[in-house]
C-alpha cells in the first residue's frame, strides 16, 4: 500500500470511530497520532479536522450522490468517502491523486465493491460539482454546514446573531496565549516573539493576551518550557480576573482540567489555598502537568462538583464553577460537535449544570462570590441556568458584569466566537449575601 492510500485508511478507521460516537476528537486523536507517521501527520489531522467542521455539507452532497446510504458496518467507507470529498474541495492535492488514493485505499480496507463506488462517486463530482454545490444550497444545512437542529436553536436564541456565529464556527481558529504575570509581562514577551520572527499581537480584552498571526508548535515559542507562557483562548482568561481573587483567601476551581483558568489564577495571586476538582481522573494529569511546568501547586482532587463526598467542609471565598456544556461556543476548535453533540442533550446539561450549582452553593462563605462560566452559545445551558437558580435561592444575588466584550443578558454576559479573536463563552457572577 502506497503512503498516501495507508494515511487515507487510517483518517478514514479514525473518523468512522467518531461517526459511530466512541470517543471525541480531543480525547482520541492524540493518541492516533502516536501511531501515524510524522511526516503524515499534519495531513492527517487537516484532513481529520476539516471533514468534521464540513460534515453536513460533505453528508450533504454524499447524499446528492448515493443511492442509498452505507449500512452502520461500512461507516469506514462512508468516512473515507467524506474525507476524500474535504480534499477535493478544499486541498490543494491533485484531483486525480485523491481519487486514485481513495480506491486504493478502499481495497486495502479489504471492500473491493467499495473502490468501485468510490471511484464513480468522486468522478461524478468532478464532472458535476457545480450543479451538485449547487443542490445542497437548497437546504439550510447545506448553505449554513450545520445541523439542522443547531440552526433552528441559534435562530431561537440568537435572531441577530445565528448567521454571525455559524459562519465564524466554520473558521480555523487564532491561536491564543497567555502570559504568565509571575515570570512576565506582555509587551516584554511581544519584544521576545519578534526576536525570534514571530509575528503577534495584544489581545483586546484580557491583559494578558496575546494572538499569534499564524499558530505555531508550542516548543517553538520561546521560553515556554519554563512557563513564561500558556496556550488559552482569550475568552477563557476572561474568568481569572472576573473572579477577583484575593490574598488569603479559599478558592475552588471546579470541573478544572486541563487547569487553564486555575493557573491563570495561581499566577495573578499566589497567596491563596485553592483546590482543584475534576471528576475524570484520565484529566488530572493534564491539570498537574500544566502546575508542574509553570511551578504553581495547587490541591487537587478527584470527585464530582454535583456530590459532597470528596469536601473537608471547609468553606470557600470564592467559587469557579466551568461548568460541562455543549461546548457550541468551541465548535471551530473541535468541529466534531456537529456531529456528536444532540438537541436532546441540552436538557440533561442543563440539569446537571442546575444540581452543580446548588451543590456547590452551601460550600460559599456569606459574603462570597461564584462565578459561573460555559463555552454554549445557548440560553438554555446559561441565563436561563442562572435564572432558576437566582429564583430558587434567597441568599444569591446577581453581580452585574461591566465590561467592553459580549452582550449584557437578563442574567450574565454572552460572547460568540469572533474572527480572529475569542471564542464564544458565557460569564455570570453570583454573591452569596446573609439572609434576612
Amino acid at each position: 500500500m502506497s503512503n498516501t492510500a495507508n494515511l487515507r485508511v487510517q483518517v478514514a478507521v479514525f473518523l468512522s470511530q467518531l461517526l459511530q460516537h466512541n470517543g471525541s476528537l480531543s480525547s482520541r486523536l492524540p493518541g492516533m497520532l502516536s501511531r501515524v507517521e510524522p511526516r503524515d501527520r499534519a495531513l492527517f489531522q487537516e484532513i481529520c479536522y476539516g471533514t468534521l467542521r464540513f460534515y453536513p455539507q460533505l453528508e450533504a452532497l454524499s447524499r446528492e450522490c448515493l443511492r442509498k446510504p452505507f449500512r452502520e458496518e461500512d461507516t469506514d467507507v462512508f468516512a473515507l468517502l467524506l474525507s476524500a470529498l474535504y480534499q477535493l474541495r478544499h486541498l490543494s492535492t491533485a484531483e486525480h491523486a485523491v481519487i486514485n488514493e481513495t480506491v486504493e485505499g478502499a481495497k486495502q480496507m479489504g471492500k473491493p465493491w467499495a473502490a468501485k463506488l468510490l471511484n464513480a462517486v468522486l468522478r461524478r463530482y468532478q464532472r458535476e460539482k457545480d450543479s451538485l454545490e449547487a443542490d445542497i444550497q437548497q437546504t439550510e444545512t447545506g448553505r449554513w454546514n450545520h445541523p439542522e437542529w443547531m440552526i433552528a436553536k441559534l435562530k431561537h436564541n440568537w435572531p441577530d446573531h445565528w448567521q454571525s456565529v455559524m459562519t465564524e464556527n466554520d473558521q480555523s481558529p487564532p491561536m491564543c496565549l497567555r502570559v504568565n504575570r509571575s515570570k512576565s509581562d506582555r509587551d516584554t514577551y511581544l519584544k521576545i516573539l519578534n526576536s525570534a520572527e514571530i509575528e503577534a499581537s495584544a489581545g483586546l480584552f484580557s491583559s494578558d493576551a496575546i494572538y499569534l498571526t499564524t499558530p505555531c508548535s508550542v516548543d517553538k515559542l520561546p521560553h515556554f518550557a519554563e512557563g513564561h507562557v500558556s496556550v488559552q483562548d482569550e475568552a477563557a482568561q476572561l474568568a481569572a480576573k472576573l473572579l477577583g481573587v484575593k490574598a488569603g483567601e479559599r478558592i475552588l476551581d471546579a470541573c478544572a482540567a486541563p487547569g487553564g483558568k486555575l493557573c491563570h489564577l495561581l499566577e495573578l495571586e499566589d497567596d491563596i489555598e485553592i483546590d482543584a476538582l475534576e471528576l475524570e481522573p484520565r484529566r488530572v494529569a493534564r491539570i498537574e502537568e500544566n502546575l508542574e511546568r509553570l511551578e504553581q501547586s495547587a490541591g487537587v482532587i478527584v470527585g464530582d462538583a454535583a456530590q459532597r463526598d470528596w469536601w473537608s467542609g471547609d468553606a470557600y471565598d470564592r467559587i469557579l464553577v466551568d461548568a460541562p456544556c455543549s461546548a457550541t461556543g468551541v465548535i471551530r476548535r473541535n468541529p466534531d460537535i456537529k456531529v456528536l453533540r444532540r438537541n436532546e442533550d441540552l436538557l440533561g446539561l442543563a440539569t446537571t449544570q442546575l444540581e452543580i450549582l446548588n451543590n456547590l452553593w452551601d460550600m460559599l462563605k456569606p459574603g462570597g462570590t461564584l462565578l459561573y462560566a460555559t463555552c454554549s452559545v445557548f440560553t438554555q445551558e446559561n441565563e436561563r441556568v442562572v435564572e432558576r437558580f437566582l429564583k430558587e435561592h434567597s441568599d444569591a444575588k446577581e453581580c452585574k458584569i461591566v465590561a467592553e466584550w459580549g452582550i449584557e443578558r437578563p442574567a450574565g454576559r454572552q460572547l460568540f466566537p469572533q474572527n480572529g479573536g475569542h471564542d464564544g463563552f458565557y460569564y455570570a457572577r453570583i454573591k452569596r449575601i446573609e439572609e434576612a
